[in-house]
C-alpha cells in the first residue's frame, strides 16, 4: 500500500515544536511513502497564526529534507490557510510566487474570534455558525482541500456532544456541492480518532455524503504536531476511505491532483 500523510505541522507553525527532519524519519519508520507539510498561515493580524511563518526558511528546510531522504520519501511543500476567503488579495500576493504543492483551507476563527469563544457566546448554535463560515470559504477561496471539515466538534463535544448530521444537513450538502463544483477535495483527518469523540474529522457520515454527491478528491492526514503522531491511525483512515466507496487517494504536486489507487 502506498501510504500518504498530507497534514503535518512543525516548528514553522505557531503551535508545534516538531523538527521537520524528525517528522521525515518517523514517516519512513512507519512505511509512509509520501508526506506533505502544511504549516499554519494567516495574513490577518488578528489571527494567532499571523506573523509566524518564514517562507524562506520553511522552503529551505523542505529542500534539505528532500535531498536527505530522496531515496525513501516523497516530500511536498504545502500550507494550511486560516480563513482564506478573507483578505484574498493578500494571500494571493504572498503565496503565488512560492509555487507550493498543496493548499489546505480551514476555519479556526469566526469574526476574528477563536472557535472556543464563538462556542462560549453562541452555545450549540456555534455548529451552524461554523458551517456557514465554511460555506463562505469554499465558495471563493483558492484552496485544494478543506481541512478537518467539522472541526467545531473538537471544542463543542465535551459540553454539547457531537452534532447530528440531519440538524445541519442542508448547509453541509451546500458545502460539499460547492466543493465538488469548484474541484476542491476534503480530507480524512485522523486526529479526531485520538480525541474522546473517537471519530475522524469529518465524521464518516460526511465522508460518505461527499462520495454520494459525486466527490472524488480525498486526502488523508494525521494533523501531526509532534513527530510521534506522524501517521497516527493512517491505515484505519485508508480502510474508512474504502468503506465509503473511494477507489483513490490523491497526491498533489504544484497543486495538480493525481489519483493514487487504493489497494483492496
Amino acid at each position: 500500500m502506498y501510504l500518504m500523510d498530507y497534514h503535518h505541522h512543525t516548528n514553522h507553525s505557531f503551535d508545534s515544536k516538531a523538527i521537520m527532519e524528525d517528522v521525515c524519519i518517523k514517516a519512513i519508520d512507519k512505511q509512509i511513502k509520501e508526506i506533505c507539510f502544511t504549516e499554519h498561515f494567516s495574513v490577518n493580524p488578528l489571527a494567532p497564526t499571523y506573523g509566524h511563518m518564514n517562507f524562506e526558511k520553511y522552503l529551505k528546510d523542505i529542500n534539505d529534507c528532500k535531498e536527505k531522504f530522496q531515496d525513501y520519501l516523497t516530500i511536498r511543500a504545502g500550507i494550511e490557510l486560516c480563513e482564506p476567503h478573507l483578505l484574498m488579495d493578500k494571500y494571493n500576493k504572498t503565496l503565488k510566487p512560492l509555487n507550493l504543492d498543496f493548499i489546505l483551507g480551514s476555519i479556526h476563527n469566526i469574526n476574528n474570534q477563536k472557535l472556543r469563544l464563538v462556542l462560549k457566546e453562541h452555545h450549540q448554535n456555534a455548529y451552524q455558525l461554523y458551517f456557514e463560515e465554511l460555506y463562505k470559504m469554499v465558495s471563493v477561496a483558492d484552496i485544494d482541500v478543506i481541512a478537518h471539515l467539522d472541526l467545531m466538534k473538537r471544542y463543542a463535544y465535551k459540553e454539547y456532544g457531537n452534532y447530528q448530521l440531519d440538524e445541519h444537513q442542508e448547509i453541509i450538502v451546500h458545502i460539499l456541492q460547492k466543493a465538488i463544483e469548484r474541484n476542491i477535495g476534503i480530507e480524512i483527518n485522523t486526529s479526531g480518532l485520538s480525541w474522546e469523540f473517537n471519530t475522524p474529522l469529518p465524521s464518516i457520515d460526511i465522508i460518505k455524503l461527499y462520495k454520494d454527491l459525486g466527490g472524488e478528491i480525498l486526502t488523508i492526514g494525521s494533523d501531526s504536531h509532534k513527530a510521534d503522531s506522524v501517521g497516527a491511525n493512517l491505515r484505519t483512515a485508508y480502510e474508512m476511505a474504502k468503506e465509503c466507496g473511494f477507489n483513490y487517494i490523491y497526491s498533489f504536486e504544484k497543486r495538480e491532483a493525481t489519483p493514487i489507487k487504493l489497494c483492496r
